[in-house]
Parts: structure tokens; C-alpha cells; sequence
């Protein structure tokens, strides 16, 4: 797959078979739709292309807007490319990118992205005016010479798969489903950083996470998880996100406790894989009380992630 971060890099190699996301999480709806994109592009004898963001457009439009991602560049790069794509187009957007309207983004796609065949959800919007539309866009691509197509969404359940449907599901804790969504695990990386060490006092260590930026927080809760270090050994664990209401804690915390554990990990990197939700998280009367109940998690875990493939 070739990626071009544009306007750094242009392409006029070939015809293309387009569409434009932001594509936060590369879902199954995403897939979906890559795998529409390349039967067109197939069909037309062209190459299919993905347009995309180096960064969430809101971002730009609107200055101290926090995103909370799904996956950062690099993981929607990796993701995209597994989808058998030719082509990702990376926008670097600002502000004059984001006056754009959407005419004149269609005349950019056309000139300096040889797109001629534009693939996009009905409800899609771009450009600056998001009161246009599908319609909008097909007088658009008469003008111009780009031939507009609806992609067809996919459902799951009863609701089409979207990055907004995964983010509530997993803001309410609920991985399982929101993995469905996505066909693969939700991860979350970040460097393990010293911490309070309340858990080596109780006979549990634990690997205090500091997450990655703009990176979505599960719900507070205990987790089944498999763990990547340094993306190179496998290991599965239990993760626990809150407050340590036992222990009077305020501060919201992330961390990893190793089924097995491998010695002294400060420093380096880890990726944890959401597999299963185990428990709230809750305060316990002693902290015997809650090295007994980290026993039970961790048994649960074992149970749940020996039988556990991805």
C-alpha cells in the first residue's frame, strides 16, 4: 500500500477509485467499505484510494477540542492496509484546507489526486458548507468529471456499525460488543510509569500505565486483557481502571497486573487488548478483602483468556 501525506507529496500515476474518512477504529463498516471500494476499482480497471486525516478536522476548526480516538495514525494506517487498498492519501488539514468547500475539495481530488470515481456514504459530509450532500456532490462530479456512488453501509444488531456506535459502547464498558464492531480487540498503548506500588503490598505488582494521548478510556472497571510489550512478548493480565476507592484514591489510574509475571517493566511499552469486561470497580472494607477478589479476577481472566485467540 502507498501513502501520501498530502500537499507534501502528490500522485498522478494512475486513476483512482476514491473515498474519504476519517476512518476512526478502521471498524467493520470501514472494512466493509474498502472491500466495496476495490470491486469498483477492479471493475473500471483503476487503483482504489482512501482519503483520510492526519489529524481529527475538529482539531483545526475548533482549537483545544480533545478527540478521543479509536486509533492513532499509525494503528489506522496499519489497520487500512490490511483492508488490500492500493493507495492512502493522508491529509495534512488546516485551516485553508478546511475552507474548502466542497466543490472545490472534489476539483482538488480530481487535479492532483486522479480521482474519477468518488465512493461515499449517503449521509457522508465534507468541505465547509455540511449542509450539502449526496446529491450535491453527483452535480458536483458531472462538472468535474467524477462519477459519485453511494457505498452501501453495514449493519450489525440493529444499527449500522459507525466509530460513534464503538466509542459509546465502550465508554459504557461494554468491549465485548464493541469488538464485534470493530473484529478485532480494542487496544490501548502507553509507557508504564512508577505509581503508588499499593498493589505490591498486597501481593498483586501492577503496571501503571501513562495512555497514549487522545486515546479513549474504556469505563472505569475491572478487564480481562491481553498484553504487548514492547511488541514482543504476549502476555495476558487484568487491568483495573479507577480510583482505588479502597485505598481513598482520587486520581483515575490505569493498571496492568500479569497473569505472569516477567520481572521489572518501568519503562517500556505496552498495548493492552480489551477482551472482556470481569466487574465494576468497588470499594472493599480491608485490603485483604481486595487481594481475595483480585484472585477471583485473575482466575476469571485465566479462564476467559486460555481459550482466547486473536
Amino acid at each position: 500500500m502507498k501513502t501520501i501525506f498530502f500537499p507534501d507529496q502528490t500522485l498522478n500515476d494512475d486513476t483512482y477509485v476514491a473515498t474519504i474518512g476519517f476512518f476512526d477504529g478502521v471498524h467493520q463498516g470501514h472494512q466493509f467499505l474498502m472491500a466495496q471500494l476495490r470491486k469498483e476499482a477492479a471493475e473500471r480497471g483503476m487503483r482504489s484510494m482512501a482519503i483520510t486525516f492526519e489529524s481529527h478536522p475538529r482539531q483545526v476548526v475548533q482549537g483545544g477540542w480533545k478527540p478521543e480516538l479509536l486509533t492513532d495514525l499509525h494503528e489506522k494506517l496499519r489497520l487500512l492496509k490490511t483492508t488490500g487498498i492500493d493507495t492512502v492519501v493522508v491529509l495534512r488539514f488546516n485551516r485553508q484546507m478546511a475552507a474548502f468547500s466542497a466543490r472545490d475539495f472534489m476539483q482538488l481530488m480530481y487535479e492532483r489526486m486522479g480521482v474519477r470515481v468518488l465512493l461515499t456514504g449517503y449521509d457522508n459530509r465534507f468541505g465547509h458548507d455540511r449542509a450539502e450532500g449526496f446529491e450535491d456532490y453527483q452535480c458536483y462530479g458531472r462538472e468535474l468529471g467524477i462519477e459519485v456512488l453511494c457505498g452501501d453501509a453495514l449493519a450489525m444488531g440493529k444499527q449500522n456499525v459507525s466509530s460513534s456506535r464503538v466509542r459509546q459502547l465502550l465508554k459504557e464498558g461494554n468491549v465485548e460488543e464493541a469488538n464485534y464492531c470493530l473484529g478485532r480487540p480494542y487496544s490501548l498503548g502507553g509507557q508504564v510509569v512508577h505509581g503508588e506500588q499499593i498493589g505490591r503490598t498486597i501481593g498483586f505488582p501492577t503496571a501503571n500505565l501513562q495512555p497514549d494521548d487522545d486515546k479513549l478510556i474504556p469505563m472505569d472497571g475491572v478487564y480481562a486483557v491481553m498484553v504487548d510489550i514492547d511488541d514482543e512478548i504476549r502476555k495476558q493480565g487484568i487491568m483495573n481502571i479507577g480510583t482505588r476507592p479502597t485505598f481513598n484514591g482520587t486520581n483515575r489510574t490505569l493498571e496492568t497486573n500479569l497473569l505472569e509475571p516477567i520481572g521489572n517493566i518501568y519503562g517500556h511499552r505496552l498495548n493492552i487488548h480489551f477482551i472482556a469486561r470481569l466487574r465494576s470497580e468497588q470499594q472493599f472494607p480491608s485490603a485483604d478483602a481486595l487481594a481475595l477478589q483480585i484472585q477471583k479476577d485473575k482466575e476469571q481472566a485465566e479462564q476467559i483468556l486460555s481459550n482466547y485467540h486473536f
